[in-house]
Protein backbone atom coordinates (compact mmCIF):
# COMPACT_ATOMS: atom_id res chain seq x y z
CA UNK A 1 0.00 0.00 0.00
CA UNK A 2 1.56 3.85 -0.80
CA UNK A 3 2.02 5.85 1.98
CA UNK A 4 0.35 8.83 2.96
CA UNK A 5 1.23 11.89 0.71
CA UNK A 6 1.84 15.18 1.86
CA UNK A 7 -0.37 18.56 1.83
CA UNK A 8 -0.09 20.22 -1.26
CA UNK A 9 0.81 23.70 -2.21
CA UNK A 10 -1.58 25.10 -4.53
CA UNK A 11 1.50 25.96 -7.05
CA UNK A 12 2.33 22.05 -7.36
CA UNK A 13 -1.59 21.30 -7.51
CA UNK A 14 -1.28 23.51 -10.74
CA UNK A 15 2.30 21.99 -11.58
CA UNK A 16 0.91 18.66 -11.45
CA UNK A 17 -2.39 17.75 -11.27
CA UNK A 18 -3.84 20.63 -14.19
CA UNK A 19 -0.05 20.56 -15.50
CA UNK A 20 2.09 17.51 -16.76
CA UNK A 21 4.67 17.85 -13.95
CA UNK A 22 7.19 20.63 -12.85
CA UNK A 23 10.35 21.05 -14.40
CA UNK A 24 13.54 22.20 -12.51
CA UNK A 25 13.79 25.20 -14.10
CA UNK A 26 9.74 26.41 -14.00
CA UNK A 27 9.17 29.59 -12.02
CA UNK A 28 6.26 28.80 -9.38
CA UNK A 29 3.42 30.54 -10.33
CA UNK A 30 2.49 33.09 -8.02
CA UNK A 31 -1.49 33.10 -8.75
CA UNK A 32 -1.79 29.77 -10.22
CA UNK A 33 -5.12 29.80 -11.51
CA UNK A 34 -4.40 32.82 -13.48
CA UNK A 35 -1.04 31.01 -14.67
CA UNK A 36 -3.58 28.08 -15.57
CA UNK A 37 -5.72 30.46 -17.76
CA UNK A 38 -3.19 32.26 -19.32
CA UNK A 39 -2.03 29.38 -21.05
CA UNK A 40 -5.26 29.66 -23.34
CA UNK A 41 -3.27 32.37 -25.28
CA UNK A 42 -0.05 30.70 -26.47
CA UNK A 43 -0.86 27.66 -26.73
CA UNK A 44 1.34 25.74 -30.04
CA UNK A 45 -1.93 24.44 -31.94
CA UNK A 46 0.68 22.67 -34.49
CA UNK A 47 4.12 22.04 -33.08
CA UNK A 48 7.01 21.84 -35.15
CA UNK A 49 7.29 17.67 -34.22
CA UNK A 50 3.29 17.24 -35.63
CA UNK A 51 3.92 19.17 -38.61
CA UNK A 52 6.66 17.43 -39.90
CA UNK A 53 4.64 14.23 -40.02
CA UNK A 54 4.46 11.87 -43.31
CA UNK A 55 1.24 12.09 -44.79
CA UNK A 56 -0.60 8.85 -43.96
CA UNK A 57 -2.95 8.91 -46.74
CA UNK A 58 0.05 9.25 -48.90
CA UNK A 59 1.08 5.46 -47.50
CA UNK A 60 -2.50 4.31 -47.52
CA UNK A 61 -3.17 5.01 -51.03
CA UNK A 62 0.05 4.06 -52.33
CA UNK A 63 -0.69 0.46 -50.88
CA UNK A 64 -4.21 0.53 -51.96
CA UNK A 65 -2.45 1.28 -55.22
CA UNK A 66 -0.32 -1.75 -55.14
CA UNK A 67 -3.10 -3.39 -54.45
CA UNK A 68 -4.72 -3.03 -57.35
CA UNK A 69 -1.31 -3.56 -59.33
CA UNK A 70 -1.51 -6.59 -58.08
CA UNK A 71 -4.98 -7.81 -59.60
CA UNK A 72 -3.25 -7.07 -62.57
CA UNK A 73 -0.41 -9.87 -62.13
CA UNK A 74 -3.51 -12.07 -61.07
CA UNK A 75 -4.83 -11.76 -64.71
CA UNK A 76 -1.31 -11.86 -66.15
CA UNK A 77 0.72 -14.48 -64.13
CA UNK A 78 -2.06 -15.99 -61.43
CA UNK A 79 -2.72 -16.22 -58.18
CA UNK A 80 0.46 -17.32 -57.38
CA UNK A 81 2.53 -14.60 -57.92
CA UNK A 82 0.23 -12.19 -57.09
CA UNK A 83 -0.12 -13.52 -53.48
CA UNK A 84 3.56 -13.10 -52.77
CA UNK A 85 3.29 -9.75 -54.38
CA UNK A 86 0.75 -8.76 -52.14
CA UNK A 87 2.49 -10.45 -49.18
CA UNK A 88 5.36 -8.65 -49.35
CA UNK A 89 3.43 -5.18 -50.34
CA UNK A 90 1.70 -5.77 -47.15
CA UNK A 91 5.05 -6.33 -45.06
CA UNK A 92 6.42 -2.93 -46.45
CA UNK A 93 3.03 -0.98 -45.68
CA UNK A 94 3.11 -2.68 -41.82
CA UNK A 95 6.87 -1.56 -41.28
CA UNK A 96 6.10 2.01 -43.21
CA UNK A 97 3.00 2.51 -40.76
CA UNK A 98 4.86 1.34 -37.73
CA UNK A 99 7.83 3.98 -38.22
CA UNK A 100 5.29 6.61 -39.24
CA UNK A 101 3.54 5.38 -35.69
CA UNK A 102 6.68 5.89 -34.01
CA UNK A 103 7.74 9.68 -34.89
CA UNK A 104 4.11 10.35 -34.08
CA UNK A 105 4.51 9.30 -30.29
CA UNK A 106 8.27 10.87 -30.65
CA UNK A 107 5.99 13.89 -31.91
CA UNK A 108 3.42 13.64 -29.24
CA UNK A 109 6.07 13.40 -26.24
CA UNK A 110 8.27 16.51 -27.16
CA UNK A 111 5.40 18.36 -27.54
CA UNK A 112 3.78 17.87 -23.99
CA UNK A 113 7.81 18.19 -22.64
CA UNK A 114 8.29 21.77 -24.10
CA UNK A 115 4.81 22.94 -24.20
CA UNK A 116 4.47 26.25 -22.44
CA UNK A 117 0.89 25.39 -21.59
CA UNK A 118 0.77 22.34 -19.91
CA UNK A 119 -2.56 22.41 -19.32
CA UNK A 120 -4.28 22.84 -22.36
CA UNK A 121 -1.91 19.86 -23.56
CA UNK A 122 -3.34 18.07 -21.00
CA UNK A 123 -6.66 18.64 -22.70
CA UNK A 124 -5.22 17.64 -25.77
CA UNK A 125 -4.53 14.08 -24.65
CA UNK A 126 -8.30 13.77 -22.39
CA UNK A 127 -10.28 14.55 -25.59
CA UNK A 128 -7.90 11.97 -27.31
CA UNK A 129 -9.18 9.39 -24.95
CA UNK A 130 -12.39 10.33 -24.89
CA UNK A 131 -12.56 10.48 -28.73
CA UNK A 132 -10.14 7.70 -28.82
CA UNK A 133 -8.85 6.29 -31.62
CA UNK A 134 -7.01 2.18 -31.34
CA UNK A 135 -4.25 0.92 -33.69
CA UNK A 136 -5.94 -2.13 -33.97
CA UNK A 137 -5.17 -2.28 -37.50
CA UNK A 138 -2.47 -0.66 -40.07
CA UNK A 139 -4.84 1.59 -41.68
CA UNK A 140 -6.23 2.82 -38.04
CA UNK A 141 -2.05 3.11 -36.93
CA UNK A 142 -1.22 5.27 -40.08
CA UNK A 143 -3.52 7.94 -38.88
CA UNK A 144 -3.58 7.75 -35.28
CA UNK A 145 -1.23 10.80 -35.30
CA UNK A 146 -3.11 12.66 -37.42
CA UNK A 147 -6.11 12.20 -35.72
CA UNK A 148 -4.38 13.86 -32.42
CA UNK A 149 -2.78 16.83 -34.57
CA UNK A 150 -5.68 17.18 -37.01
CA UNK A 151 -9.16 16.60 -35.50
CA UNK A 152 -8.06 17.49 -31.65
CA UNK A 153 -5.54 19.63 -31.28
CA UNK A 154 -7.45 22.51 -33.55
CA UNK A 155 -10.57 22.83 -31.46
CA UNK A 156 -9.11 21.97 -27.76
CA UNK A 157 -9.62 25.52 -26.84
CA UNK A 158 -12.79 25.70 -29.27
CA UNK A 159 -16.30 24.37 -28.76
CA UNK A 160 -17.35 20.89 -28.12
CA UNK A 161 -20.13 20.37 -31.15
CA UNK A 162 -16.93 21.49 -33.71
CA UNK A 163 -14.65 19.38 -31.81
CA UNK A 164 -16.68 16.48 -32.13
CA UNK A 165 -17.61 16.67 -35.97
CA UNK A 166 -14.12 17.21 -36.37
CA UNK A 167 -13.58 13.86 -34.65
CA UNK A 168 -16.51 11.94 -36.11
CA UNK A 169 -15.07 13.00 -39.89
CA UNK A 170 -11.75 12.23 -39.19
CA UNK A 171 -10.21 9.26 -41.34
CA UNK A 172 -9.24 7.65 -38.47
CA UNK A 173 -12.16 7.65 -36.97
CA UNK A 174 -13.91 6.20 -40.26
CA UNK A 175 -11.87 3.62 -40.62
CA UNK A 176 -11.63 2.57 -36.86
CA UNK A 177 -15.19 2.23 -36.21
CA UNK A 178 -15.77 0.48 -39.76
CA UNK A 179 -17.93 3.46 -41.26
CA UNK A 180 -16.18 4.04 -43.80
CA UNK A 181 -17.90 0.62 -45.22
CA UNK A 182 -21.35 1.29 -44.09
CA UNK A 183 -23.63 1.54 -46.75
CA UNK A 184 -27.66 2.15 -46.49
CA UNK A 185 -29.70 -1.02 -47.06
CA UNK A 186 -32.01 0.42 -49.16
CA UNK A 187 -29.56 3.04 -50.82
CA UNK A 188 -28.77 3.04 -54.81
CA UNK A 189 -25.51 1.27 -53.70
CA UNK A 190 -26.99 -1.94 -52.07
CA UNK A 191 -29.47 -2.16 -55.34
CA UNK A 192 -26.73 -1.94 -57.55
CA UNK A 193 -24.75 -4.57 -55.73
CA UNK A 194 -27.62 -7.09 -54.19
CA UNK A 195 -25.15 -9.56 -53.44
CA UNK A 196 -22.11 -7.51 -52.04
CA UNK A 197 -21.87 -8.50 -48.60
CA UNK A 198 -21.12 -4.95 -46.99
CA UNK A 199 -24.15 -3.50 -45.32
CA UNK A 200 -25.21 -1.29 -42.47
CA UNK A 201 -22.64 -0.81 -39.82
CA UNK A 202 -23.79 0.52 -36.40
CA UNK A 203 -20.43 0.71 -34.51
CA UNK A 204 -19.88 4.72 -35.02
CA UNK A 205 -23.51 5.61 -34.00
CA UNK A 206 -23.33 3.44 -31.20
CA UNK A 207 -20.15 4.83 -29.75
CA UNK A 208 -20.84 8.46 -30.64
CA UNK A 209 -24.31 8.11 -28.55
CA UNK A 210 -22.50 5.90 -25.92
CA UNK A 211 -19.28 7.60 -25.12
CA UNK A 212 -18.73 10.28 -27.30
CA UNK A 213 -21.86 11.96 -26.11
CA UNK A 214 -24.81 11.16 -24.73
CA UNK A 215 -23.51 8.18 -22.22
CA UNK A 216 -24.62 4.78 -21.64
CA UNK A 217 -27.62 5.53 -19.26
CA UNK A 218 -28.93 8.74 -21.11
CA UNK A 219 -32.26 6.92 -22.43
CA UNK A 220 -31.69 6.24 -25.87
CA UNK A 221 -32.35 2.40 -27.23
CA UNK A 222 -31.27 -0.17 -29.99
CA UNK A 223 -33.74 1.25 -32.34
CA UNK A 224 -32.21 5.10 -31.75
CA UNK A 225 -28.84 3.67 -32.40
CA UNK A 226 -30.21 2.06 -35.74
CA UNK A 227 -31.46 4.76 -36.75
CA UNK A 228 -28.70 6.49 -36.36
CA UNK A 229 -26.52 4.27 -38.55
CA UNK A 230 -28.55 5.04 -41.40
CA UNK A 231 -28.37 8.88 -41.23
CA UNK A 232 -24.76 8.45 -41.32
CA UNK A 233 -24.45 6.47 -43.74
CA UNK A 234 -22.22 8.05 -46.90
CA UNK A 235 -20.14 9.58 -44.04
CA UNK A 236 -17.03 7.75 -45.35
CA UNK A 237 -13.24 8.55 -46.65
CA UNK A 238 -11.89 9.12 -49.57
CA UNK A 239 -10.04 7.12 -51.72
CA UNK A 240 -11.51 3.86 -49.78
CA UNK A 241 -14.26 1.84 -51.14
CA UNK A 242 -15.63 0.73 -54.57
CA UNK A 243 -15.05 1.94 -57.65
CA UNK A 244 -13.60 5.90 -58.33
CA UNK A 245 -12.86 6.37 -54.50
CA UNK A 246 -9.19 4.73 -54.92
CA UNK A 247 -8.92 7.41 -56.95
CA UNK A 248 -9.64 9.72 -53.63
CA UNK A 249 -7.61 11.23 -51.54
CA UNK A 250 -7.46 8.94 -47.88
CA UNK A 251 -6.48 12.10 -45.73
CA UNK A 252 -10.07 13.35 -46.81
CA UNK A 253 -13.89 13.10 -45.57
CA UNK A 254 -16.26 12.96 -48.12
CA UNK A 255 -19.89 11.96 -48.16
CA UNK A 256 -20.91 9.75 -51.09
CA UNK A 257 -24.58 10.38 -51.46
CA UNK A 258 -25.09 6.77 -53.30
CA UNK A 259 -24.35 4.67 -49.88
CA UNK A 260 -26.81 7.30 -47.71
CA UNK A 261 -30.27 5.36 -46.31
CA UNK A 262 -33.21 7.86 -48.09
CA UNK A 263 -35.64 8.87 -46.04
CA UNK A 264 -36.71 10.66 -42.97
CA UNK A 265 -35.49 9.42 -39.63
CA UNK A 266 -36.33 9.53 -36.19
CA UNK A 267 -33.73 9.18 -33.07
CA UNK A 268 -33.99 9.56 -29.68
CA UNK A 269 -37.82 11.70 -30.34
CA UNK A 270 -36.64 13.76 -32.96
CA UNK A 271 -37.06 13.33 -36.95
CA UNK A 272 -34.58 14.60 -38.93
CA UNK A 273 -36.09 15.23 -42.51
CA UNK A 274 -32.35 16.57 -44.03
CA UNK A 275 -30.97 15.18 -47.13
CA UNK A 276 -27.82 13.16 -47.49
CA UNK A 277 -25.13 14.73 -44.96
CA UNK A 278 -27.12 17.23 -43.51
CA UNK A 279 -29.00 14.27 -41.67
CA UNK A 280 -26.44 12.68 -39.27
CA UNK A 281 -24.72 16.19 -38.83
CA UNK A 282 -28.16 17.76 -37.23
CA UNK A 283 -28.93 15.13 -35.07
CA UNK A 284 -24.69 14.75 -33.97
CA UNK A 285 -25.18 18.34 -33.11
CA UNK A 286 -28.35 18.49 -31.12
CA UNK A 287 -26.31 15.46 -29.49
CA UNK A 288 -23.68 17.53 -28.11
CA UNK A 289 -26.21 20.35 -26.81
CA UNK A 290 -27.95 17.74 -24.82
CA UNK A 291 -28.10 17.67 -20.59
CA UNK A 292 -27.30 14.32 -21.21
CA UNK A 293 -23.81 15.32 -22.99
CA UNK A 294 -23.23 17.93 -20.55
CA UNK A 295 -23.37 15.79 -17.33
CA UNK A 296 -21.41 12.68 -19.10
CA UNK A 297 -18.35 15.09 -20.27
CA UNK A 298 -18.65 17.33 -16.32
CA UNK A 299 -18.40 13.63 -14.83
CA UNK A 300 -15.25 12.21 -16.94
CA UNK A 301 -13.64 16.13 -16.44
CA UNK A 302 -14.35 16.01 -12.41
CA UNK A 303 -12.93 12.58 -12.78
CA UNK A 304 -10.26 13.17 -13.98
CA UNK A 305 -8.71 16.40 -11.74
CA UNK A 306 -11.15 15.81 -8.89
CA UNK A 307 -10.63 11.92 -7.85
CA UNK A 308 -11.84 8.85 -9.45
CA UNK A 309 -15.03 9.53 -7.25
CA UNK A 310 -15.83 13.23 -7.89
CA UNK A 311 -17.94 15.07 -6.03
CA UNK A 312 -21.46 15.54 -7.35
CA UNK A 313 -20.73 19.76 -6.77
CA UNK A 314 -18.07 19.93 -9.14
CA UNK A 315 -19.78 17.64 -11.50
CA UNK A 316 -23.29 19.72 -11.13
CA UNK A 317 -21.20 23.17 -11.25
CA UNK A 318 -19.37 21.84 -14.94
CA UNK A 319 -22.50 20.50 -16.70
CA UNK A 320 -23.87 24.02 -16.16
CA UNK A 321 -21.19 26.01 -17.08
CA UNK A 322 -20.90 23.14 -20.45
CA UNK A 323 -24.96 23.56 -20.70
CA UNK A 324 -24.64 27.52 -20.50
CA UNK A 325 -22.14 28.09 -22.81
CA UNK A 326 -23.62 25.81 -25.38
CA UNK A 327 -19.75 23.94 -25.03
CA UNK A 328 -17.72 26.32 -25.37
CA UNK A 329 -14.67 24.49 -23.96
CA UNK A 330 -12.45 27.30 -22.17
CA UNK A 331 -15.59 28.80 -20.51
CA UNK A 332 -16.01 24.84 -19.36
CA UNK A 333 -11.79 25.02 -18.26
CA UNK A 334 -12.49 28.11 -16.24
CA UNK A 335 -15.33 26.85 -14.18
CA UNK A 336 -13.03 23.97 -13.65
CA UNK A 337 -10.14 25.74 -12.63
CA UNK A 338 -12.24 27.86 -10.51
CA UNK A 339 -13.80 24.75 -8.53
CA UNK A 340 -12.47 24.11 -5.26
CA UNK A 341 -13.04 20.60 -5.37
CA UNK A 342 -9.78 20.68 -8.31
CA UNK A 343 -7.86 22.29 -5.20
CA UNK A 344 -8.20 19.21 -2.55
CA UNK A 345 -4.60 19.40 -0.93
CA UNK A 346 -4.08 16.10 -1.07
CA UNK A 347 -3.36 13.57 -3.95
CA UNK A 348 -6.66 13.19 -5.88
CA UNK A 349 -5.38 11.30 -9.11
CA UNK A 350 -2.77 8.42 -9.15
CA UNK A 351 -0.66 9.22 -12.29
CA UNK A 352 -1.31 6.65 -15.83
CA UNK A 353 2.01 5.20 -17.23
CA UNK A 354 1.38 8.39 -20.18
CA UNK A 355 1.58 10.60 -17.11
CA UNK A 356 4.17 9.09 -15.24
CA UNK A 357 6.38 8.93 -18.41
CA UNK A 358 5.99 12.56 -19.13
CA UNK A 359 6.05 14.06 -15.51
CA UNK A 360 9.13 11.89 -15.16
CA UNK A 361 11.25 12.96 -18.00
CA UNK A 362 9.94 16.79 -17.63
CA UNK A 363 10.72 16.45 -13.98
CA UNK A 364 14.65 14.87 -14.98
CA UNK A 365 15.09 18.17 -17.01
CA UNK A 366 14.14 16.71 -20.49
CA UNK A 367 12.62 19.36 -22.91
CA UNK A 368 12.91 16.73 -26.20
CA UNK A 369 12.85 12.91 -26.06
CA UNK A 370 15.64 12.57 -28.20
CA UNK A 371 16.58 8.95 -28.75
CA UNK A 372 14.50 7.65 -26.48
CA UNK A 373 11.77 5.41 -28.17
CA UNK A 374 8.60 6.48 -25.89
CA UNK A 375 6.78 4.09 -28.27
CA UNK A 376 8.51 0.54 -26.89
CA UNK A 377 8.66 2.37 -23.28
CA UNK A 378 5.03 2.57 -23.01
CA UNK A 379 4.21 -0.66 -24.63
CA UNK A 380 6.60 -1.82 -21.46
CA UNK A 381 4.68 -0.08 -18.99
CA UNK A 382 0.82 -1.02 -20.19
CA UNK A 383 -0.08 2.15 -21.90
CA UNK A 384 0.58 1.98 -25.13
CA UNK A 385 0.11 5.34 -27.54
CA UNK A 386 -3.46 4.92 -28.87
CA UNK A 387 -3.99 1.81 -28.45
CA UNK A 388 -6.73 1.59 -25.65
CA UNK A 389 -7.89 -1.92 -26.39
CA UNK A 390 -11.59 -0.19 -26.47
CA UNK A 391 -13.72 2.67 -28.15
CA UNK A 392 -14.13 3.32 -24.24
CA UNK A 393 -10.20 4.18 -23.97
CA UNK A 394 -8.04 4.16 -21.04
CA UNK A 395 -9.49 3.35 -17.59
CA UNK A 396 -9.03 7.10 -15.29
CA UNK A 397 -8.84 5.51 -11.81
CA UNK A 398 -6.66 3.94 -9.92
CA UNK A 399 -7.59 0.70 -9.48
CA UNK A 400 -6.04 0.01 -13.25
CA UNK A 401 -2.71 1.48 -12.44
CA UNK A 402 -1.72 0.96 -9.01
CA UNK A 403 -0.77 -3.24 -9.04
CA UNK A 404 1.84 -4.00 -7.91
CA UNK A 405 3.82 -5.79 -10.94
CA UNK A 406 2.91 -2.22 -12.79
CA UNK A 407 4.63 -0.43 -10.00
CA UNK A 408 7.62 -2.64 -10.19
CA UNK A 409 7.79 -1.56 -14.14
CA UNK A 410 8.09 1.49 -13.29
CA UNK A 411 10.67 1.25 -10.68
CA UNK A 412 12.77 -0.50 -13.36
CA UNK A 413 11.91 2.25 -15.87
CA UNK A 414 12.76 5.02 -13.50
CA UNK A 415 16.38 3.24 -12.38
CA UNK A 416 16.70 3.50 -16.70
CA UNK A 417 15.68 6.96 -16.69
CA UNK A 418 18.05 8.13 -14.21
CA UNK A 419 21.18 6.02 -15.03
CA UNK A 420 22.06 8.32 -17.44
CA UNK A 421 22.31 11.21 -15.20
CA UNK A 422 24.95 10.27 -12.93
CA UNK A 423 26.48 13.29 -10.78
CA UNK A 424 24.45 15.85 -12.97
CA UNK A 425 21.12 15.71 -10.42
CA UNK A 426 21.21 16.15 -7.18
CA UNK A 427 17.38 14.44 -5.97
CA UNK A 428 17.53 16.34 -2.63
CA UNK A 429 17.66 19.80 -4.65
CA UNK A 430 15.50 18.23 -7.84
CA UNK A 431 12.77 17.16 -5.49
CA UNK A 432 11.52 20.36 -4.06
CA UNK A 433 11.86 22.33 -7.37
CA UNK A 434 9.46 20.32 -8.74
CA UNK A 435 6.99 19.59 -6.08
CA UNK A 436 7.27 22.86 -4.41
CA UNK A 437 6.31 22.74 -0.27
CA UNK A 438 4.98 19.66 -1.21
CA UNK A 439 7.84 17.12 -0.69
CA UNK A 440 6.53 14.62 2.53
CA UNK A 441 9.62 14.77 4.93
CA UNK A 442 9.44 10.84 4.96
CA UNK A 443 10.07 11.17 1.32
CA UNK A 444 13.12 13.72 1.54
CA UNK A 445 14.58 11.29 4.21
CA UNK A 446 14.76 8.70 2.09
CA UNK A 447 16.26 10.50 -1.16
CA UNK A 448 18.61 11.82 1.35
CA UNK A 449 19.69 8.06 2.67
CA UNK A 450 20.07 7.01 -0.93
CA UNK A 451 23.42 5.65 -1.41
CA UNK A 452 23.94 7.40 -4.79
CA UNK A 453 22.49 10.31 -6.86
CA UNK A 454 21.19 8.26 -9.70
CA UNK A 455 19.34 5.57 -6.96
CA UNK A 456 18.17 9.30 -5.24
CA UNK A 457 16.41 10.17 -8.12
CA UNK A 458 14.69 6.69 -9.41
CA UNK A 459 13.69 6.76 -5.74
CA UNK A 460 12.01 10.05 -5.99
CA UNK A 461 9.95 9.15 -9.50
CA UNK A 462 8.42 6.25 -7.69
CA UNK A 463 7.71 7.69 -4.56
CA UNK A 464 4.15 8.10 -3.38
CA UNK A 465 4.17 11.75 -3.47
CA UNK A 466 5.04 11.94 -7.23
CA UNK A 467 3.22 8.98 -8.39
CA UNK A 468 -0.11 10.88 -7.46
CA UNK A 469 -0.96 14.25 -8.54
Amino acid sequence: MLAPSPILSPAAIALNRFGLGARPDDAVPGDPQRWLVDQFTHFDVRPAGFAALDDAGTAVKGYREQQQANRGITNREGATNANAALKVERQDFRQDVQALYRAEVQARTDSALATEAPFVERMVHFWSNHFCVSIDNPRVTAFAGAFERDAIRPHVLGSFTDLTLAVERHPAMLIYLNQFQSIGPHSPAAARNPNRKRGLNENLAREIIELHTLGVRSGYTQADVTEFARALTGWTVDGLGGGRAADGNPDQFVFRPGQHEPGTRTIIGKRYVEDGEAQARAALIDFTHAPSTASHVATKLARHFAGDDPPPAIVARLADSFTRSKGDLPTVYRTLIASPEAWVRTPTKFKTPWEWTISALRGIGHRQVGTMQIAALQAQLGQRVWKPGSPAGWDDVAATWAGSDALLRRVEMAQRLAAPLGQGIDARVLGPRIMPASLSPATADQIARSESPTGAIALMLVSPDFLRR
